[in-house]
């Protein structure tokens, strides 16, 4: 599979909605995982955990609701994301991308099975990290 880089958008109980109109004019397939489907306590159950539209033309949006005790801020609810399965990468990556900046979520192993960080880089961009099943 290699690596992707798509933007990540974090909406505040409106997720679904938003990739399911995304889904409408771009086409595609849409993916959608639930904090419920997950089993994250404290969270609302039918809000989205991770959703992801991949569409024929190649183009990857994901998106999540905001949870419970994290702040939404508009203007700064989208990071990029880099995903696969080339974990060397993919860590490299991380790594580099964290020089000058915060580590905001360390990358390891998480509850759904991947590696995942997330960080903001020395120019104030968050950027997410997930290995698929390592």
């Amino acid at each position: 599979m290699g690596s992707i880089l798509n933007p990540y958008v974090s909406f505040n109980g409106n997720a679904r909605e938003a990739m399911e109109f995304y889904q409408s004019v771009l086409g595609g397939e849409l993916n959608v995982m639930t904090f419920g489907d997950s089993g994250v306590p404290d969270a609302p159950a039918d809000q989205v955990m991770h959703a992801q539209l991949t569409s024929p033309a190649g183009y990857t949006v994901m998106a999540s609701d905001t949870p419970p005790g994290m702040p939404y801020v508009p203007g700064q609810n989208i990071s990029i994301s880099l995903s696969g399965d080339d974990g060397d990468a993919l860590r490299g990556y991380f790594e580099g991308l964290s020089e000058g900046g915060s580590v905001n979520i360390p990358l390891e192993k998480q509850m759904w099975g991947d590696e995942f960080g997330a960080l903001v880089d020395r120019f104030g961009i968050g950027w997410m990290v997930n290995i698929a099943g390592s």
